[in-house]
């Protein structure tokens, strides 16, 4: 059994939570189109495209937490675990041209992650997440 979390940090705006939300799922998405259920119909016949199929928590974290979490969760990879990450870096780019360039001149410890989202099995999502509050 797979799971879904999104890990944001608190103290950031609500505009860029939900913006770190969207961009993390935008790339799980891309990665799991599988978790994307087909087009429906309601009963007049109106069609809806497909949402995810998944349940996906939105937790929080500090930027300490999130980045303690990325180390943590990145060790887990080769076990499955599927790790995205939203950084200060991709937030302040003017395009992914710009985003490119700058990643690439930014050592990982310098960089300052906005989000995390982690998919994989489940019980390594959950020995990740299991203590993080939900956003409210």
């Amino acid at each position: 059994m797979t799971r879904c979390a999104f890990i944001i940090d608190h103290a950031l705006p609500t505009g860029l939570i939900a913006n770190t939300a969207a961009a993390l799922s935008m790339t799980l998405g891309k990665a799991r189109p599988d978790l994307v259920g087909c087009d429906l119909q309601d009963a007049d016949g109106v069609g809806h495209p497909g949402i995810t199929t998944i349940v996906m928590p939105i937790l929080v974290a500090d930027a300490g937490g999130l980045q303690a979490l990325r180390r943590q969760a990145a060790e887990l990879e080769s076990d499955g675990l599927r790790v995205i990450g939203m950084t200060d870096v991709a937030q302040r780019a003017k395009s992914y041209d710009e985003y490119g360039r700058r990643l690439a001149a930014t050592r990982q410890e310098e960089l300052r992650y906005l989000g995390l989202c982690l998919h994989g099995p489940a019980a390594l999502v959950r020995s990740l997440t299991g203590s993080l509050p939900l956003l409210k």
